[in-house]
């Protein structure tokens, strides 16, 4: 009789490798990794690994699929509330929720962009630029109400977006400065407070 097979990070298809994957490729990038260190990593062989994913490539692109669907998630946080303040709020929080929960993955996803997407771009303007307008839209909605003050709406989003991402991105540099080995959850309900409030002062009429 044959020994069942031992369970992987494999279980449950590729739902279940691409937020594991992205530590390899948060270290070396993807030029630096190769499907054989990655399924080393995840302690499968690269037989096990090519069932899923056809090349590097094809892992590659599941694992930015996985960042941008849960941090996509929250772009209808503005949409969904109806006082601007308690939007702000909630968006803030879910952006900074997903930079504390997804720091590797998120470091995936800024070293494409910091190469200017050769990879993802079409993905990233198919799936964001619609959310975004329909975000600014909301704001524009409330300065119509006189809800909120006038600005550039677009630019304040690539504000907020930047802001909450650097918790991701520079968890570790913020922790050596604050004197810890990471940043802990009052850190990140500090900068929710600050940020809500500096985003919510620019808005005030």
């Amino acid at each position: 009789m044959n020994p069942a097979p031992a369970k992987t990070a494999l279980e449950g298809g590729p739902s279940k490798l691409s937020p594991l994957g992205s530590n390899e490729l948060k270290m070396f990038g993807f030029e630096g990794v190769s499907l054989d260190s990655i399924a080393t990593e995840l302690g499968l062989s690269r037989q096990n690994m090519l069932y899923y994913y056809a090349n590097k490539e094809a892992l590659y692109g599941a694992v930015l699929d996985s960042v941008l669907t849960s941090w996509l998630s929250s772009m209808d946080a503005l949409a969904r509330e109806h006082d601007p303040r308690a939007a702000i709020d909630s968006y803030i929080r879910a952006k900074l929720r997903f930079s504390q929960e997804r720091p590797s993955g998120s470091a995936v996803f800024t070293r494409e962009i910091m190469a200017g997407a050769p990879r993802y771009a079409e993905q990233l303007a198919r799936n964001v630029i619609p959310l975004l307008r329909a975000d600014v839209r909301t704001f524009e909605r409330w300065a119509r109400e006189g809800l909120v003050a006038h600005i550039d709406f677009t630019h304040l989003m690539f504000v907020i977006w930047s802001s909450t991402q650097a918790y991701a991105d520079l968890s570790t540099q913020f922790a050596v400065f604050l004197g810890k080995r990471r940043l802990t959850e009052r850190d990140f309900e500090a900068a929710h407070a600050l940020l809500t409030e500096l985003v919510w002062t620019s808005l005030s009429k």
